[in-house]
Formats: structure tokens, C-alpha cells, sequence
């Protein structure tokens, strides 16, 4: 036999799913009318760099697609630890995204000893946008003709040669001391706030060489500025099929690949991710981008889910744990 429910109890039970439901559509409303106002795209590097570049492009089909301003706030500094930092913070309300490339995501929380933010926890990840690779380049001028060359002075001159990256940490660091552990020599890196003063600086003579990424110099490769030797990834990169891997040139088992995605503060309600991440894979699918970003930038489109991207972050941060562990990489 039932025993009927107090009146009493019955009016809270009745309470508490109206109350639910209620919640339920309120977050239904607020997606709904999401986006209601413009929406700031952080980029945590100077312009000009990656994921600059990418988040540029990327932004500008959803704005178009979503019928509302996104704005590219530029926040350079500790290897992207600066704007990754604000982003963290900020209100989880959808109209502050991050586009970041893996520093300030996978590495720096194992690199350095602080940092103000848990990628895991403080971010919700939206896509992975696509996958990078470096190249080897020197200034066009150089009498550094060919990676023998380069390594052959470096063990000649032990530390003369100086090379540039985005900061400690960052992919070009990475490879610049994979380079040094696997040739048995001895670099001096030189970090910057982002890929455009590296490359100036290499373009001034000041620097012997960099490992940039290959949509930022593909063009001044092309137009006869800077030399390239080779890529870091594991295959050739499609707008520098000329350019061997590093593997091809003997190093077997060197290569250093990072991504660019869009995240947003944790917190943010589930239903606006999604309506992002749809509009993100949109956008990497149109044949602008695809042309621009993949064929000639060398890049690799990927557009993944948020649980894929939370997947790959979880993986990353192990595998650079052991990797700037085991080349005994430290921050200053």
C-alpha cells in the first residue's frame, strides 16, 4: 500500500522541481540569447604570432556567423601566463574567451614553481583549434649555411649562438634545448614576449638562429628573408614541403608539435560552450581558413570536442612533466 505524502512535503517536493525546472530555463533563455553583446577574444602574445594570426582569422568567421564584434585583446607576457591568468578570472559568462597555443596551458604549470591559475580547473576548454610546427631558420645573410654548419659552430664557440623564442618554456625554447641535448652543444637562449620581436631581433642580426612557427615565417621564407633548414614535427609541413624534418637530418626522435585552442572561464554555462564549439569547427571548415591556416600556413586543422581537448591537456601536461625533467629545463 502507498502511503500518501504529507500536504506539507508534498508542496516542498512540488517546490524544489519548480525551482529546478526554473534554473533549467533560465540557462535555456540565457543561451538563447547568447550572444547579446561583443565577445573578447584574449590572445595572451604581441600580434603577429600563431595564434594571434589564427585567433584573427577564426574570430572573424564567427563574428560573421554569430552576427556579433568579437575583439582581439592582445596580453603578452610569461610565455602567455599573463592573459591565460585574466582569462581564468574573469566573469564565466561567455564574452571573454581565451586563444591560446600550449605554453600557459601545458607547460608552464610544470615549468615554473607558481602559477596563478589550474588550466584544469580554472578553464573550460572549448577546441582545440589546430596543431603547430617550428621551423629552423636563420637570417638569409647568414654564413650559417645548413644545420652542420650551425652545429659546428656551436661546438666550435660553446654558447656563441644565441637563438630567440616566445619565452621560457615555449615551444621554440623546447626545441631550441632538444637541439642542444641531441647535438651536444651548447646554445644560449634569449626569450621575448612574443614571435614578432624574436624574429625581428633575428632579422637585426642579433640573434644566430630561432625555431619559429611556420605559418609566421613561412612568408619571410618566401620572400628570400630568412633561411630554413627544418621543421620539428614528425612529417613536412605543407607550405615547406622543400624543408626536411629534423628527423630527416638524423636526430631520430625529435619532435616538438603544440596546439592552439579556444577556452573559456570554468563555470561557463555548458550550453554557451557548446554553441561555441560548433561555431569554432564552422568556422576551421570553411574554405577560407582552411586555405589560410592549413594549406598555407602548414598548419593542421583539427576542431576537436571539449572532452577530446580536455583529454589532450591531461596528456600534454604529463608528457612535458617528463620532458623538462628529464633535459633538466629551468626557469630563472
Amino acid at each position: 500500500m502507498t502511503q500518501a505524502l504529507p500536504p506539507k512535503t508534498t508542496g516542498l517536493l512540488l517546490g524544489t522541481v519548480m525551482f529546478a525546472l526554473g534554473l533549467g530555463l533560465a540557462a535555456d533563455v540565457r543561451s538563447q540569447a547568447y550572444p547579446s553583446k561583443p565577445i573578447r577574444v584574449v590572445v595572451p602574445y604581441p600580434a603577429g604570432g600563431n595564434a594571434d594570426i589564427t585567433a584573427r582569422l577564426v574570430a572573424r568567421r564567427m563574428s560573421e556567423s554569430m552576427n556579433t564584434p568579437f575583439v582581439i585583446e592582445n596580453r603578452g607576457g610569461a610565455n602567455g601566463g599573463i592573459g591565460t591568468e585574466g582569462v581564468a578570472k574573469a566573469q564565466p559568462d561567455g564574452y571573454t574567451l581565451l586563444a591560446a597555443a600550449s605554453g600557459p596551458i601545458v607547460i608552464n604549470p610544470v615549468l615554473l614553481k607558481k602559477v596563478a591559475y589550474d588550466p584544469q580547473k580554472d578553464l573550460a576548454p572549448i577546441s582545440q583549434i589546430l596543431t603547430f610546427q617550428y621551423v629552423l631558420v636563420t637570417q638569409a645573410a647568414s654564413p650559417i649555411k645548413s644545420l652542420d654548419d650551425l652545429i659546428a659552430q656551436a661546438k666550435a664557440k660553446p654558447g656563441s649562438l644565441s637563438y630567440g623564442s616566445t619565452g621560457i618554456g615555449g615551444g621554440g625554447h623546447l626545441a631550441g634545448e632538444l637541439l642542444a641535448v641531441m647535438s651536444n652543444t651548447r646554445l644560449t637562449h634569449v626569450p621575448y614576449k612574443g614571435s614578432a620581436p624574436a624574429l625581428a631581433d633575428l632579422l637585426g642580426g642579433h640573434l644566430a638562429f630561432t625555431y619559429d612557427t611556420v605559418i609566421t615565417a613561412t612568408p619571410l621564407i618566401e620572400a628570400g628573408q630568412l633561411r630554413a633548414f627544418a621543421v620539428s614535427g614528425p612529417k613536412r609541413a605543407g607550405s615547406l614541403p622543400k624543408i626536411p624534418t629534423m628527423q630527416e637530418l638524423g636526430f631520430k626522435g625529435f619532435e616538438v608539435t603544440q596546439f592552439v585552442g579556444l577556452f573559456a572561464p570554468a563555470g561557463t554555462d555548458p550550453a554557451i560552450i557548446s554553441r561555441l564549439h560548433q561555431e569554432v569547427v564552422k568556422a576551421i571548415r570553411s574554405e577560407e581558413l582552411v586555405q589560410k591556416i592549413e594549406v598555407q600556413g602548414g598548419n593542421e586543422l583539427v576542431g576537436n570536442t571539449p572532452a577530446e581537448f580536455s583529454a589532450l591537456i591531461r596528456r600534454e601536461l604529463e608528457m612535458y612533466d617528463k620532458l623538462i625533467k628529464g633535459a633538466n629545463i629551468q626557469a630563472p
